[in-house]
């Protein structure tokens, strides 16, 4: 009888275990949480002479990596290249004509968008592992002391301003920890997280730090911005609400659903629109939270370790999306109110680095497969591939599609207008 009884138990106890840690998560849905949904076509973007600028890893404020109502689409012809061996993690920012981008061996580039020639470069640092954002004239950079061992032991970080035309280095501000988060530049402020947790804002001008907040897990990922509220994606599983003005907590959310070998942390920036946050956990689902509350809206899982950042549009002709790939080797669209499933393509190998939805296409690339592909937002068709690629791939300014490879920038323009 006691045997029996033993043995119910210790079966139960199995299957518990399985479920908590073993099988994946499965999806959850909750569309009735709040969702703004756009009553009309997005407004296009102020064009300057050299086209729009792409001055954010990300884009916008809220980092959804969407340029709309712009017709720049494949096939592509290459107007120029821009060699080179050392990685290129993250796609260039772009303002006033130049491309800004930084290397991992600590170099920062200043490009002309036109031509591809090297308007200035210069090392500020071991290691860059970010974005810059271009702002106002002014570039705004993180770097680390070293490099040999990876983020982990690159020493402490710095945020530098830098003269956008001359590369002349205006202010930098030591960091506690070493950080590979791209810097979110708005209102005269500077927005940055940390390898040992801690969100900086920072005054433009100066770099005077206006406020810290410690979010319990490293910070790898860029803050996003809407509504005068940043948010924070970290590596202890949780995204978090901070008022932009003060730094304090507006809400914390975390994923709930963490189990044996998926650590359930937050890597890739995430992105604000439609009043939701929408950010990929390495647990290998897609999280939706309600942006005033933090309420969880949907989980949607993708197969494998998410690490990219989503791209998330209103493309005309189909429902607002999120656009995400993962150690699958999928790309999918899921719909950015319920979480469902509106397309999925497979074969990919391992997807690291965000994708781009620029006009009605959207852009991606494989690590493992080194190649970039552009499809159809709407229906997830290849419409033109360039083998090429590992992480970040794409910004446009609507003149010309910018290409990121390993370590080289590529150019094109529309083939039917060469």
């Amino acid at each position: 009888m006691y045997l029996g009884a033993a043995l119910v138990v210790l079966a139960g106890a199995a299957v518990a275990i399985y479920f908590a840690f073993i099988k994946a998560p499965g999806n959850v849905s909750h569309p009735d949480v709040e969702f703004t949904a756009p009553k009309q076509a997005p407004p296009k973007p102020k064009k300057r002479n050299t086209g729009f600028d792409w001055p954010l890893y990300g884009y916008d404020l809220g980092r959804t990596r969407y340029l709309p109502g712009v017709k720049i689409a494949p096939p592509f012809a290459r107007e120029w290249t821009r060699p080179g061996s050392h990685l290129i993690e993250f796609q260039p920012v772009l303002a006033s004509g130049r491309l800004y981008y930084q290397k991992n061996n600590g170099e920062i580039y200043s490009v002309s968008a036109a031509t591809g020639r090297v308007r200035w470069r210069k090392r500020i640092g071991g290691l860059s592992a970010s974005a810059p954002a271009a702002v106002g004239g002014k570039v705004y950079a993180v770097s680390n002391k070293g490099g040999a061992g990876g983020i982990a032991g690159a020493g402490p970080g710095r945020v530098l301003a830098m003269d956008g035309r001359t590369g002349r280095i205006l202010w930098a501000k030591r960091l506690a920890s070493a950080s590979e988060s791209s810097p979110l530049a708005h209102a005269g402020r500077i927005y940055v997280g940390s390898q040992d947790g801690t969100v900086y804002c920072l005054l433009a001008g100066s770099g005077r730090i206006v406020w810290r907040y410690r979010a319990g897990g490293a910070v790898k990922a860029g803050p996003a911005f809407s509504q005068n509220r940043i948010y924070v994606a970290a590596y202890g599983g949780t995204i978090t609400a901070l008022r932009a003005g003060s730094g304090s907590l507006i809400w914390r959310a975390g994923t709930g659903g963490r189990s044996f070998g998926r650590a359930g942390n937050f890597y890739g920036t995430p992105a604000v629109s439609f009043g939701r946050v929408y950010a990929g956990n390495t647990d290998g689902r897609m999280y939706s939270f309600a942006a005033s509350t933090g309420r969880l809206a949907w989980a949607h899982s993708t197969g494998n370790y998410v690490y990219a950042a989503p791209a998330v549009a209103d493309v005309p002709n189909m429902k607002p999306a999120v656009f995400i790939g993962s150690y699958s080797g999928r790309f999918m669209a899921l719909d950015a109110r319920s979480g469902a499933e509106l397309w999925s393509r497979g074969g990919y190998g391992k997807i690291s680095g965000a994708a781009s939805v620029i006009g009605k296409t959207v852009y991606f690339s494989s690590l493992s497969a080194r190649r970039t592909w552009a499809l159809s937002a709407k229906t997830g068709r290849t419409l033109w591939s360039l083998g090429r690629g590992a992480f970040n791939p794409a910004i446009s300014d609507g003149i010309r599609l910018y290409i990121t490879g390993y370590g080289s920038v590529y150019a094109f323009t529309p083939a039917k207008k060469r």
